[in-house]
């Protein structure tokens, strides 16, 4: 019999995506048995500080990193927009599933939509992305950071800190906490980040094994998809730092793809959409960084840094 040990933040939304790892491993191989090895990361302990400020989404998975490159576990789950477009020698990103919700949610105790807002509503999130596309909508808002696991948000909001907090649908769907959700968001009002709402796996590059065992629970689509919006941001060197968003759709053999690049007060958005064959979609994620980059952003990012 195999033995597969995961390694995992221990928030529940992270051990719910490992659980749901384990549970798809399990239907693909029977005989398989699975340990889970949670884990705190630097991106959990540091609360009191937006990731932007801290060192970006990679604080989310250095210590799973490392826990597999020292033999400690065989597989990393994670939330495939904290991972970083650049992988650590030996390890590599072996599959990904199928993409839930991936839509922002906008939850308030007093308000059903975000057209509701009143003036100078007070609106909780620790992404810049979501921040920058909500500013350039609605420059009246005051834009408050929230950290901590979406409980701890939740909790926050309940006590009146905030008269909205967005979170992403995915994690509140997976919570059993969708009651919540006051509006799901248009991606035209909120686009989303590369990757969010899909579950990835990470594994050692020569560990032919576990890749196989991976293999049988990866979703093409989503993979196509997500590849497609990570080239985009990786061309950009996209990270917590800059609001970057990466939204991809297949349609039939075709890829539709929406890139932006924005200043995190707003007042500048460059976002463009491109359409091409879906068997290169690390090609066409290239393409549209070229045109946002040759329309200001370049210049942008370079502000930002």
């Amino acid at each position: 019999m195999t033995r597969l040990r995961i390694a995992t933040r221990e928030s529940r939304l992270a051990l719910w995506q490992a659980h749901h790892v384990a549970e798809r491993l399990r239907q693909a191989h029977p005989t398989l048995a699975i340990e889970l090895v949670p884990m705190t990361t630097t991106g959990d302990q540091v609360l009191d500080r937006t990731l932007s400020q801290v060192g970006g989404k990679g604080l989310f998975v250095k210590e799973l990193e490392w826990a597999l490159l020292k033999g400690e576990a065989d597989i990393a789950v994670h939330s495939m927009k904290d991972v970083p477009s650049e992988f650590p020698d030996g390890l590599m990103l072996t599959c990904m599933l199928t993409r839930a919700d991936a839509r922002d949610a906008f939850v308030s105790n007093q308000f059903a939509r975000f057209s509701d807002l009143p003036h100078s509503a007070k609106v909780g999130t620790a992404s810049l992305r979501r921040q920058s596309q909500l500013l350039a909508k609605r420059p009246d808002l005051h834009i408050l950071p929230l950290r901590g696991n979406v409980e701890t948000r939740l909790r926050k909001l309940d006590e009146g800190q905030y008269d909205a907090i967005i979170l992403a649908s995915a994690g509140l769907d997976r919570l059993d906490l969708s009651h919540r959700i006051r509006e799901r968001m248009d991606v035209q009002l909120s686009i989303p980040a590369a990757g969010q709402a899909v579950v990835g796996i990470e594994c050692r590059s020569d560990d032919q094994t576990t890749r196989a065992l991976c293999a049988a629970i990866n979703d093409d689509d989503a993979a196509t998809c997500v590849r497609a919006e990570r080239a985009f941001t990786a061309r950009l060197e996209g990270s917590c730092q800059a609001p970057i968003a990466a939204y991809a759709t297949r349609h039939g053999e075709q890829l539709e793809l929406t890139g932006l690049v924005a200043a995190p007060n707003g007042q500048q958005v460059i976002c463009q959409h491109i359409r091409g064959t879906r068997n290169q979609p690390e090609t066409l994620g290239d393409q549209l960084a070229t045109t946002v980059l040759e329309l200001g952003a370049a210049q942008l990012l370079a502000q930002l840094k």
